[in-house]
């Protein structure tokens, strides 16, 4: 009997499905921001299908009242792309009334979607969870201590420093899954949540103290975590003639595990802590190529200049300590022009920064050194992957050139034009690109490819604030929408957000894998190149792929521990997106 009733309720729902809708087709998806759309800003949805089907319209329908609102041409056939043999971009702009919709063009539907102006808030608060989850020291979300030891001195002899002499580096946040710490990123990190509260101060609360545990303490918790990262990075310079540039190498990697106590360095709980000698250093059987302690040094000034900047009104003594600081990196900068890269000992694989004059730019700027900045800023006036298909691993950080932003600010006429338009040329070569495929996608799939995406978006608004010209708004949200679901895979790359949609669960942490903890906000590395992800070392997907239909010979993506490639989330590229996500919110409030 119950069989009987299972098949007849089957049955109904086929009805339903079939005779009372439209059918749905299997091989047809629209990919939409999962966030939503703001009622004035460019709206697109993808459609991308197996066939090739010729469409000519498509319909936005209001989801309450199930009726078609808008109408609209999909325009032009951008045909194959990845996995799809057909795609179109539908542009659903003109319609700007608040409500939840779902396109249909053809046979395909898309999941529902908010228009509204306040589909971004609260999203910059979100990802600052995974931020205070990654502090090491006293880490408020395990409400535990780990890494209290470090750390042993290596490559010190320049500061008269014995290799194994202690040194107190805690504090600062893991750089990722694994429990690494590097100074190039935690101080741009640092430098971006400082600018994002600098810039839109409005959009960050206090329900944090400054432990990171719930309560208030009368300062925003944007603030309270980025002097969690200045206070490790002036551990991080104690000295006018000391400096470090990262804690532990990948030694790290000999397994997951919840962050604690490591005692694979030989040193009991200590873990090594290399000093910035502008010379190559240990990188297993080969070395890094480090040519001088521009790059790392200059990350430092900058992120302790805008420190003193933002602290001085409430602590001038922490404000007047940072300036100093600020200072003396950035003659430690001096001491040797060239950039400063990491130390691997087993691996590869290394963060392999080459360039460094755009780390002298904002450092210069910060300073009051306007004339310094323009010289640095001529010598590098794209940063060079912008076009291009492929870099190495971090090979042009932080991906966009900051001091752009900051010098064009403080310039008048044809010297403010120049800066301005070396961010133009930057994005008309990835407008070129972006241009031929209907994602509007002109980012390369390398690792990291979601750090480069949200930095060029960041990129695309810091030219429209400057110039108030609008002609790339449309490829700023495309990055933007990108990131939350208008891909080819049709998911978020931000753990849990938005809520109930499409987000990674399964994500290359310990913290989900060993323990089922949410790492609410973090933003994983993002899909990489085919042939990328054939040829990196220890990858092994534990669970089928669900992602197997959008899989294809240009890029691959998966939500699968195994997949440290495109899965792995990373504490960098969360405090640039939260930069990002506070300017969207930001421009709500304005």
């Amino acid at each position: 009997m119950a069989r009987n009733i299972i098949a007849f309720s089957v049955l109904v729902l086929f009805f339903f499905s079939t005779g009372c809708t439209k059918q749905i087709n299997p091989e047809a998806w629209i990919r939409i921001n999962q966030l939503g759309y703001r009622p004035s800003s460019p709206k697109v949805a993808v459609r991308c299908a197996k066939s090739d089907e010729a469409l000519t319209d498509f319909e936005l329908i209001d989801v309450q009242t199930d009726k078609v609102v808008f109408t609209g041409k999909t325009g032009k056939a951008y045909g194959s792309y990845g996995p799809f043999a057909q795609t179109y971009r539908l542009n659903f702009s003109e319609y700007k009334k608040p409500g939840k919709f779902k396109i249909r063009a053809g046979q395909a539907e898309s999941p529902a979607f908010a228009i509204n102006e306040q589909v971004y808030d609260n999203a910059a608060e979100f990802c600052l969870r995974y931020m205070r989850q990654q502090r090491t020291g006293f880490n408020p979300y395990l409400k535990d201590s780990c890494h209290t030891q470090d750390g042993y001195v290596l490559y010190g002899a320049k500061a008269g420093l014995k290799d194994s002499t202690y040194v107190d580096v805690v504090g600062g946040w893991h750089d990722a899954s694994d429990y690494l710490q590097y100074a190039t990123t935690s101080a741009n990190a640092t430098y971006n949540l400082l600018a994002a509260y600098r810039d839109f101060p409005a959009v960050f609360k206090d329900q944090k103290q400054a432990n990171g545990l719930d309560g208030e303490n009368g300062q925003p918790d944007i603030l309270d975590e980025a002097k969690w990262g200045l206070d490790w990075l002036l551990k991080m310079h104690p000295q006018k003639n000391v400096m470090f540039n990262q804690i532990g190498d990948d030694r790290d990697h000999y397994a997951m595990r919840i962050p604690k106590m490591d005692s694979v360095y030989g040193r009991g709980y200590q873990r090594p802590v290399y000093f910035i000698n502008g010379e190559v250093q240990q990188r297993g059987k080969f070395l890094n190529n480090t040519q001088g302690t521009s790059s790392t040094a200059c990350k430092f000034s900058s992120a302790f200049a805008l420190g003193a900047t933002i602290f001085n009104a409430a602590d001038k003594a922490y404000a007047g300590k940072l300036q100093e600081k600020s200072l003396t990196a950035y003659q430690y900068a001096l001491q040797k022009p060239g950039v400063t890269q990491t130390v691997s000992v087993k691996s590869p694989y290394i963060y392999a920064e080459e360039n460094w004059v755009d780390d002298m730019e904002l450092a210069a700027t910060l300073a009051g050194k306007l004339e310094e900045a323009q010289k640095y800023a001529r010598q590098e006036p794209q940063t060079p992957w912008l076009g291009t298909d492929t870099a190495s691993h971090y090979q042009w950080y932080p991906f966009i050139n900051l001091g752009h932003f900051e010098l064009a600010k403080q310039l008048t006429g044809a010297s403010r034009d120049t800066i301005v338009n070396f961010y133009k040329k930057g994005i008309a070569l990835v407008q070129n690109k972006a241009k031929t495929n209907a994602f509007n996608r002109g980012v390369p799939f390398i690792w990291c490819s979601n750090n480069l995406t949200t930095s060029f978006a960041i990129q695309c608004f810091w030219y429209r604030q400057l110039t108030n010209d609008t002609q790339f708004e449309e490829l700023e949200q495309a990055n933007l929408d990108w990131l939350f679901g208008c891909n080819p895979w049709g998911t978020s790359m931000v753990y849990g957000l938005p809520a109930n949609g499409d987000t990674p669960v399964d994500p290359h942490s310990a913290f989900t894998h060993l323990k089922q903890y949410p790492i609410d906000g973090g933003l994983v590395d993002g899909p990489v190149y085919t042939k990328i992800y054939q040829n990196l070392i220890g990858i092994k997907l534990n669970d089928p792929d669900e992602y197997e239909p959008f899989q294809s010979d240009v890029a691959v993506y998966h939500d699968d521990y195994g997949d440290y490639s495109t899965n792995e989330p990373t504490m960098d590229g969360t405090a640039s997106l939260i930069y990002l996500l506070a300017a969207k919110q930001g421009e709500q409030l304005k």
